[in-house]
Parts: structure tokens; C-alpha cells; sequence
């Protein structure tokens, strides 16, 4: 077993067992009986997770991915290719269509939209992403990404989990394993999904796998009213109020404290007591959190919450600093559902179906960036934008382009990382990885390293093999560090 003394180990049964005898229930229910009045009030240890040592000083505290679902086009976003308007209307792709290719592979098209230089960097930024080319100088560009899957699903996995299949830890539920949450009153791996939908895969996305399964993503409806549903008693039932509540929590807790007796490999139970003791505490946290009237006008035009199209996103990216800075570790925000519309997935037409998803996050990203560098939270945040694979320089459905893993675009920005330079790039037609290809092993590596986390040494063993974010694979990419 290749166990660390600085990451915490699952806890043998017969140490769950041993739990037991102190009331495991019991102790995390404390504070929820407290307030009810069903024992004297005292404070509880936390059911969190932190581990008891970094491997080496964190740059990062707190992260916020963006996630583009559906596989965002690097040559009419940020890969500027003008070999493609040289070789346009070529028959120069693959004669047999490859795997996870949709259609026909047509011929080579060139990116209808205008690119500039920006910054003092010199970036080539589309004209789709007018706001975030403002900030290039701020950002580290990885500009060979790849992957080994042309299909969503898969790609959506391998860049949450590191493996193609469902059953694996995403990169939130790892790094909610390995450090726990900043603070004791909100979760520390919150998502927060497109409103018209979730992501490929759904939920299992987000999934905590294998770890204990309190460490899965908390997903939150930003656009609801409430966000958090049912964390209040509804008023209409008052039956259910005062010593019937009493009661139920009683009953509850015999049942719970039967029920680790019996199944006592099973960390479900576990989940759902510190799901309980968090919702406690939450209904003092979230009501301010999630109150975005709190924000001043000029921010919340800042992010776009005047504007239909960039409403949702901007609501979710504002919502995302407002966590990060009460203390949620981990935020994913999602720009587009599963399907084939209202993404990034732009098969029939890059010119109709591409400026209208990127014009919704342009705007908020840039906000985000903006406002996390006005506050000095930059100083310790890490922003990352993601998206599961790219598109062919090749025309699908006469001007809508295929899924290609072979080439993408991700960017980091924040703390750690080395602003305004670019690591890897791809072929003349943005088709293939050409030069320091980089997967998402070695981004994951990279983030775990900025949080202070050797990525060989986070380890958890799972049915006798001891499992990584980044299975055996992975570098940190120095090349984007300061």
C-alpha cells in the first residue's frame, strides 16, 4: 500500500466499529439536537476530513472552475489557426471517419470570425470573447490539451475524474477528501449547473465514487427560489413543528445508529448525518450567501444579472465569488446542458450557434476575473476554464464542426500561476497536439500542487488497488507556475 502520513487513510472496520461505541451518531447530530433543545448545547467535532499535513506551502486556498460542456472550438475561441483560411475548402482530414466522429469528415474550413492580438502577451483572442481578450495578460493558456475520447460522456469523465468510465472520484470530491472545508457552515464542493439542465452524465459527474460519499459535489439551483430547497420547515405544516420535531429527530437517531450497526462499510449513513449537521448550520449561512440582492448595483450589472443572455451565468459566477470567499473550497460553475443545443457542442453551424453561448459567459467571466483581482482574492483563488475536448478544422453539415479530442484550450489564472504566457501547441490546422501535449492528469496534477498536495501521494485504496485523481499517470506543468 503506498499510504502517506500527511493524507488521511478510510478508517479500518474495526476503527469504524470502535467509532461506534462513542456514539457516532449521536456526536454528529449533537449541534442539530442542540438547537432543538434535545440535549445541552456544546459544540460537536466536525465530520470534515482534513488531512493532517500538506506536502509542501499551498499557493491555493479555494478554486472556481468554469466548465464550457459540450467541447468548446479552440480555432474560433482562443487558437488562432490562418492556415485554415489558406487551406480552406481542402479535403486534407481523414479519409475513414474516426471514432466519436458524428458525421462525414468534410473539408477544412476556416474560422468565420475575426482574430486580434491582446495584451502585452500578444494573445490571439476571437471575436466571440471580446471581454475575456481584456484579461489575456492575466492568464496562462494550455494550448495542447487532449484526451482519448471524441465522445461527451467519456470526455466528461476523464476531465472530472481522470477515467473515461463512471465509478471515480471527480477533482472536487478529491480535493474535498483531502483538505475538508475552509469553513464548518457551508460545503466544501458546491456545483452549480446550467439552469435548462445538467451536464453529460448528469450527477455522476459530480460523484464522490468511491471516497466516502459525503465528499461529492453539492448541487445547487441557482435560478430556484430558494437555491437550497427545503432547509426550512415549511410553515404550512406546523403538526410537524416543536416536539413532533423533537420526536422525529429521536427516532431518527435510534434508526441511524441501527442502521451503522448493521452496514458499517457503508459511508451513506455517514453522508447523510453530516448532510444534516451542515444543513443546521447553513440555515444561518445561506440565506446571506446566496443573496445576491446584497451586491451593489454596479456588480451585478458588471456580471451581466441585467441581461437575458447573460443573466444565468452571471448570476452563478457571482454566486461562485461570493462562496469562495465565505469559505467553499471547491466551485464548478457549467455553461450549457447536456443535448445538442444550448452548448458548446456547435455541429451544425460554428456561425449560428457558437457567438450566442460564448456572448453568455464572455461578459461574467470577465467580471469574475475582474472582481476576484479588486478584492485580493486572487491572492489565494485559482480559476480554472475548462471544457472536455475540441472541435475538427473540418466542416460537419457544411459549416458546423465535429468533437475532436485530438486538440483543445484550457486556461488557469490566479495564484501560483505565471500570467499571460502559453504552454503547448497544436498542429497547423488545430487537428492534433504537436508540441507538449498536456492531459488532464497533468492538469489535475497541477492544481493538487498548487493546493499544497503531491498528486503521487493522495491515495486511496479501493478493492486492493490504491486508486489517484491522476491514476498513474501525470506532471505538474511548471511551465504555468510563478
Amino acid at each position: 500500500m503506498n499510504h502517506t502520513p500527511n493524507i488521511a487513510s478510510p478508517p479500518s472496520r474495526r476503527q469504524f466499529l470502535s467509532q461506534l461505541g462513542g456514539g457516532l451518531g449521536a456526536v454528529a447530530l449533537a449541534q442539530l439536537w442542540a438547537r432543538e433543545g434535545l440535549m445541552a448545547a456544546e459544540s460537536s467535532p466536525s465530520l470534515l476530513n482534513p488531512i493532517a499535513g500538506l506536502h509542501h506551502p499551498p499557493k491555493v486556498k479555494r478554486i472556481i472552475q468554469l466548465f464550457m460542456n459540450g467541447g468548446a472550438s479552440p480555432m474560433d475561441t482562443f487558437d488562432y489557426k490562418p492556415a485554415l483560411a489558406k487551406h480552406h475548402g481542402q479535403m486534407l482530414g481523414p479519409k475513414e471517419k474516426p471514432e466519436g466522429f458524428t458525421g462525414a469528415v468534410g473539408a477544412v474550413m476556416k474560422s468565420p470570425f475575426e482574430f486580434k492580438q491582446h495584451g502585452q502577451s500578444g494573445r490571439w483572442v476571437s471575436s466571440v470573447f471580446p471581454e475575456q481578450a481584456k484579461h489575456v495578460d492575466e492568464l496562462a493558456f494550455l494550448m495542447a490539451m487532449t484526451t482519448k475520447t471524441n465522445v461527451h460522456g467519456p470526455g466528461t469523465y476523464m476531465m472530472n475524474t481522470g477515467f473515461l468510465i463512471p465509478g471515480f472520484p471527480c477533482m472536487g470530491a478529491w480535493i474535498s477528501y483531502a483538505l475538508g472545508s475552509v469553513v464548518d457552515e457551508l460545503p466544501a464542493f458546491i456545483v452549480l449547473p446550467d439552469a435548462r439542465g445538467l451536464p453529460y452524465n448528469q450527477k455522476a459527474t459530480f460523484s464522490s465514487g468511491f471516497l466516502p460519499a459525503r465528499h461529492q459535489g453539492t448541487v445547487i439551483n441557482a435560478a430556484a427560489n430558494p437555491p437550497v430547497p427545503d432547509l426550512f420547515a415549511d410553515s404550512r405544516h406546523k403538526f410537524a413543528m416543536g416536539e413532533a420535531e423533537r420526536d422525529s429527530l429521536a427516532l431518527l437517531h435510534k434508526m441511524n445508529q441501527r442502521h451503522l450497526r448493521e452496514h458499517p462499510g457503508d459511508s451513506r449513513l455517514e453522508a447523510r448525518i453530516a448532510a444534516g449537521e451542515l444543513a443546521a448550520k447553513m440555515q444561518l449561512s445561506a440565506p446571506e450567501a446566496f443573496d445576491l440582492s446584497r451586491e451593489s448595483a454596479v456588480t451585478r450589472t458588471a456580471y451581466g444579472l441585467d441581461n437575458k443572455v447573460t443573466e444565468d451565468f452571471g448570476r452563478r459566477c457571482l454566486l461562485a465569488r461570493r462562496l469562495i470567499e465565505r469559505g467553499t473550497r471547491f466551485v464548478q460553475v457549467w455553461s450549457g446542458p447536456q443535448g445538442a443545443k444550448d452548448n458548446w457542442d456547435n455541429h451544425a453551424s460554428i456561425v449560428a450557434e457558437l457567438p450566442p453561448i460564448a456572448t453568455s459567459v464572455d461578459q461574467p467571466i470577465a467580471a469574475l476575473l475582474g472582481d476576484l483581482k479588486a478584492r485580493g482574492l486572487l491572492a489565494d483563488t485559482l480559476v480554472v476554464w475548462s471544457t472536455e475536448f475540441g472541435r475538427t478544422p473540418f466542416a460537419q453539415s457544411s459549416v458546423g464542426r465535429d468533437h475532436n479530442g485530438g486538440t483543445f484550450v484550457n486556461w488557469l489564472a490566479g495564484a501560483g500561476v505565471k500570467a499571460g504566457v502559453a504552454h503547448g501547441r497544436s498542429d497547423e490546422l488545430g487537428y492534433q497536439a504537436a508540441e507538449n501535449k498536456t492531459y488532464c492528469y497533468d492538469l489535475h496534477a497541477t492544481i493538487l500542487h498548487l493546493l499544497g498536495i503531491d498528486h503521487t501521494k493522495l491515495v486511496y485504496r479501493n478493492a486492493g488497488i490504491d486508486r489517484r485523481l491522476t491514476d498513474v499517470h501525470g506532471e505538474v506543468i511548471r511551465e504555468v507556475l510563478a
